[in-house]
């Protein structure tokens, strides 16, 4: 048996029993935050400078504004993104990433080039894999 394969079913099997079940597997549970469906747009937008909440709903137009302040409240939670607020009139809100958040961005940076390297060839499977199955 591949040793890689045997550390991750220990670590399954851990995790699962002695730690009160999967829900408390420390990689499912950061993964779960920034795998969000509109969390890594928010990183990758934040990864290249802060930004106020008016203009990140812009730059990612389908977002709902209520799915925009949760994702980012999860992501502040998780200590990813600082969120700054600005004592004017009306008072205004700026998200960067912190510490944490630009080390983990730069772990991901390389999981989303290849998404994007890869994504002809992803849908191009789908298609074939659909045809296949009707």
């Amino acid at each position: 048996m591949d040793a890689r394969i045997a550390s991750t079913r220990q670590k399954i099997e851990i995790y699962g029993a002695d730690a009160g079940g999967l829900a408390n597997c420390p990689i499912r549970n950061v993964v779960d935050v920034i795998s969000g469906k509109w969390s890594s747009l928010l990183l990758m937008a934040l990864a290249e400078k802060p930004y106020r909440f008016g203009a990140l709903r812009r730059l990612v137009p389908d977002i709902s504004q209520r799915m925009l302040t949760q994702t980012l409240r999860d992501l502040q939670r998780d200590g990813y993104v600082h969120r700054e607020v600005f004592a004017t009139t009306p008072p205004s809100v700026e998200y960067s990433l912190t510490d944490m958040g630009r080390s983990m961005y730069g772990a991901m940076e390389h999981l989303l080039h290849w998404a994007e390297n890869n994504y002809p060839g992803v849908q191009a499977a789908r298609r074939d894999y659909d045809a296949a199955a009707a």
